[in-house]
């Protein structure tokens, strides 16, 4: 089995990792983790610092599971990107962190994880992060 992970480095990208990775654990499945900022803007927060990449590596690693981290810079969309990625690899399942935004600020900045619910090609799970008392 294949799993691609879109991942961001903040608690909604950890959020989906973690889960990947208990998912991976559970089916002996390999990882594909895509990570890129926004349109392959080197600058946007969600591209993560080589220090984060080396982590979550050092990570999956530790945890013995196959895995592929990658950092395109083609200049495509965070969705595109990881519904590539699903094509590509023929993954069986996407999973995505999902942070909450305000319906006006959906609006403006459209949503990479509607556009990879609706048009990826096999099941994708959207994790939420649990919120605190």
């Amino acid at each position: 089995m294949i799993i691609v992970v879109g991942y961001i480095p903040s608690a909604e990208g950890l959020a989906a990792v973690d889960y990947a990775i208990e998912q991976a654990t559970l089916t002996t499945s390999r990882l594909v983790v895509i990570n890129t900022g926004h349109h392959g803007n080197y600058a946007d927060p969600s591209f993560a610092d080589p220090r984060d990449l080396d982590a979550l590596t050092a990570q999956l690693s530790a945890r013995g599971i196959d895995h592929e981290v990658r950092q395109p810079v083609e200049g495509r969309s965070a969705a595109d990107e990881i519904l590539a990625a699903a094509n590509e690899s023929a993954a069986d399942l996407i999973v995505i962190g999902l942070r909450r935004r305000s319906p006006v600020g959906k609006l403006i900045t459209g949503s990479t994880a509607q556009q990879v619910l609706l048009d990826a090609e096999c099941p994708v799970v959207a994790v939420k992060v649990a919120l605190t008392a």
